[in-house]
């Protein structure tokens, strides 16, 4: 029933003293499902990812009484917090194809990815501009601004544009919050850092087209982010190598977001080639 005044939908008094909570005539739009529930998961790891970057990081450089090796282990445990937000990422998709979910499951997925992949990295290229000795706070924090940006206008073309089925235009948000933080955990001088951070920042808006996450390269996903935490435990428990081990890590992220699309473009010239030889042979008589 229709209230005449407001035009809102309201429940006669009766039906309200029958269920009191409202539990039964729940709409299904308020109903969560297994693969909203991972997302909320996702956001999760991404809050905290920014408390422990606060704390761990921010908040004993301010106040000078960092601990030996307490940035270290807050950072890496921001970082696999964020892996943790990937692999959430990853398995709600996957929840949600096998199974269901629920109608507003699109804009819990957006919002979760703009808290992990959009403020988490940021706010940690913002706090690495705050305490690094060569850096400088004020243009880190329009690095910072930047990269926030590019995720928010990611995540909106992706909900307004229509791709081919498994691809994305422009470098996914998970993968380019995790190399953005791999880029500040090279600890390369300040303004080859701001430059590639400014550079996967253009590639998560552009057009430039990376697969899907299916099959064997969700497998291969996963297994890289498992990989990636073993070294960020290692270097925070300073085992020997471990700053080494994560380096290479880092550096290889970086690598594969620029590969990557490669890979795509030459699919897409050699099937256009495909077609003008397949058009050529249709014309001959």
């Amino acid at each position: 029933m229709t209230d005449p005044d407001t035009r809102a939908d309201w429940v006669p008094e009766a039906v309200e003293a029958e269920d009191p909570d409202g539990t039964e005539d729940m709409p299904l739009s308020l109903r969560l499902s297994i693969a909203d529930t991972l997302t909320l998961g996702n956001a999760t790891c991404g809050f905290m990812a920014v408390y422990f970057t606060t704390t761990g990081i921010l908040i004993p450089h301010l106040t000078g009484s960092d601990e030996s090796g307490m940035a270290r282990h807050s950072a890496a445990t921001a970082v696999i917090l964020m892996l943790m937000a990937a692999v959430f990422d990853l398995f709600d998709g996957l929840v949600a194809r096998k199974l269901r979910s629920s109608p507003m499951g699109a804009e819990l997925d957006n919002l979760s990815d703009l808290i992990s992949f959009g403020l988490a990295p940021a706010y940690f290229v913002l706090v690495y501009g705050m305490v690094a000795d060569d850096a400088h706070q004020r243009v880190s924090a329009l690095a910072a601004i930047v990269v926030l940006l590019a995720v928010v206008l990611r995540l909106a073309r992706f909900s307004c544009v229509t791709m081919k089925d498994g691809m994305f235009q422009g470098m996914p948000s998970p993968f380019g919050a995790l190399t953005v933080v791999s880029i500040v955990l090279l600890e390369l001088p300040f303004v080859p850092t701001l430059l590639a951070i400014v550079g996967v920042a253009w590639l998560m808006v552009s057009r430039v087209e990376y697969p899907k996450p299916r099959g064997v390269l969700a497998v291969a996903m996963l297994s890289w982010i498992v990989a990636a935490m073993g070294l960020l435990a290692a270097w925070a428990f300073d085992a020997p190598g471990g700053q080494l081990l994560l380096q290479t890590g880092c550096a290889l992220q970086v690598v594969l977001g620029a590969v990557i699309p490669l890979f795509a473009t030459a699919r897409r010239v050699n099937t256009f080639r495909d077609n003008r030889r397949e058009a050529r042979a249709a014309q001959l008589p």
